[in-house]
């Protein structure tokens, strides 16, 4: 057994299902179904920005019980806690009155100290470092200069919508970000399986493949779908983007219209809005209650439509944005041996460690698997990340995996029910508020 896998295997922790309603460990015997994946036509994903599993839904099983379910979630724990920047306080989990979060950094140095604040480099995650990094000086914060809106979380008040979707339908608590930094990276290896090396802002595009392009030398229809047409799109540092802007690459609007037509492509891609503050990222003017209720509005819209009944619809994050998280990131593959390329600030072109390359997933982030062929009630313990949705997309329509990332992943068959179809009759989800208060200080 190499270093790496011995890593790999201690941080892969297997939890018990409890309640007896659905649940998969992490490395079960159950077998994956075997049913036809041809059953599903269309494949829709979308990626909202920078919050933790924790942050979203560390309070779910609170809810599930109050349906009568079991406490299956891995959420935070009572003892969860970050020391503070100037090391005097230890900040615990607290519930936040306000919709928006002063801004915080998922910088590949930030990671890195969430991880493991005075051995970042290592292989040995503490996940003690959060409140420390938001804390500070830098990354834009004026108030909270301890680091305590790292330890903020949102429940069942707050998203109505998303805890009812992730009760009725399935998730996965072991679901990570593909790479321990920020947007850049993360949305490129949710594109690509990879980065080529790029772990800040990319000075250039990048010549990779995407998905996309398999899917076009293919004949299989796409989409990407923009909020903020044309540069909102993920794919601008890919060669695809030049080609396909204005064909493939049009405005969210599209998206309604083609529902409304029945013209849904088999492959689709939902961009964030950034440009109108609904991306659910923090920042001083950004309610998150707006970006849900954006996203519950594309997502009802495909509920209401005829593609729903043979549709997926993937909704997750592009990565955690530096707010805690207990569960630590997992061992993966380099993509392409390409390794990370690293500017004078960086900690790890001063100091190397086995945490210097892509060889750990991201943090955990929030995710919801919607179809009426996923299982009810469903929690799976299975670490992936991103890269899995390319992967259930190649096994679909039978192409190659991209790199080595994405065909590490496991087939995520293991949300569905294909032959039962268990929500084909698609539910009727409480409307998501979007006025909550919004203010950065004080806390919460």
């Amino acid at each position: 057994m190499t270093k790496l896998s011995a890593i790999a295997l201690g941080l892969c922790i297997s939890l018990m299902a409890c309640g007896g309603t659905a649940s998969r460990t992490a490395h079960s015997a159950n077998p994956v179904p075997t049913v036809d994946k041809t059953v599903v036509n269309h494949i829709v994903f979308m990626l909202q920005e920078n919050e933790s599993f924790d942050r979203y839904f560390g309070q779910l099983n609170a809810y599930r019980q109050s349906q009568g379910l079991g406490a299956d979630v891995d959420g935070t724990p009572p003892n969860a806690s970050s020391l503070s920047y100037d090391g005097s306080t230890t900040f615990t989990p607290f519930h936040m009155l306000s919709m928006c979060t002063e801004e915080l950094s998922a910088f590949w140095n930030q990671s890195h100290y969430d991880w493991n604040l005075k051995d970042p480099t290592s292989g040995k995650p503490l996940m003690d470092g959060f409140a420390n990094s938001a804390g500070g000086p830098g990354h834009g914060m004026i108030f909270d200069t301890e680091g305590k809106r790292a330890m903020g979380y949102y429940d069942q008040q707050d998203f109505p919508y998303y805890y009812f979707m992730a009760t009725q339908f399935a998730i996965s608590d072991r679901w990570f970000s593909p790479v321990m930094t920020h947007t850049p990276a993360n949305r490129m290896y949710a594109m690509g399986a990879t980065s080529r090396g790029v772990i800040n802002w990319p000075l250039k595009g990048i010549g990779a493949p995407t998905i996309f392009d398999e899917l076009q030398q293919a004949g299989v229809s796409w989409k990407n779908y923009v909020p903020d047409y044309r540069q909102g799109s993920s794919l601008v540092p890919f060669p695809i983007y030049a080609k396909q802007i204005g064909t493939n690459i049009v405005p969210l609007s599209e998206y309604f219209t083609d529902l409304q037509n029945g013209n849904l492509p088999q492959v689709v891609f939902i961009d964030a809005s950034s440009g109108k503050a609904l991306d659910e990222h923090p920042g001083a003017h950004i309610n998150v209650q707006a970006g849900a209720a954006f996203v519950a509005n594309i997502i009802n819209a495909l509920m209401n439509s005829s593609a729903w009944k043979d549709s997926v619809f993937f909704l997750t994050y592009d990565e955690a944005g530096g707010f805690y998280d207990h569960v630590p990131p997992v061992a993966t593959v380099s993509p392409d041996g390409i390794p990370p390329m690293f500017v004078p600030y960086d900690i790890c072109a001063t100091k190397t460690g086995p945490n210097c390359d892509f060889v750990f997933t991201g943090f955990r982030v929030p995710n919801i698997v919607i179809s009426p062929f996923s299982k009810p009630h469903y929690v799976d313990h299975t670490p992936i990340d991103t890269t899995a949705i390319l992967a259930f997309i190649e096994k679909r329509f039978g192409l190659p995996p991209i790199n080595k990332r994405d065909a590490a992943q496991p087939d995520i068959s293991f949300f569905f029910d294909f032959a039962g179809a268990p929500n084909m009759n698609p539910p009727t989800p409480p409307a998501q508020p979007k006025n909550g208060p919004c203010y950065v200080n004080p806390l919460p």
